[in-house]
């Protein structure tokens, strides 16, 4: 049977461990995030802008 002190190293350790992977995911995230909001900036900005030329076009001159 294992002691109390050892039981509880292993649990601090797993806890470490758990908020390691946990720090990192968030930074990852943040990372991807960033280039999906820029992207998605940029596609709506297209949008945008062919929306403006399809106006511009059926104008009578």
């Amino acid at each position: 049977m294992r002691s109390r002190k050892e039981r509880q190293r292993k649990m601090n350790a797993r806890k470490t461990v758990v908020a390691a992977v946990l720090v990192g995911v968030l930074v990852a995230m943040g990372a991807f995030g960033c280039n999906t909001i820029r992207g998605m900036g940029r596609d709506i900005q297209r949008g945008g802008e062919a929306v403006e030329d399809a106006a511009d076009c059926s104008q009578p001159n």
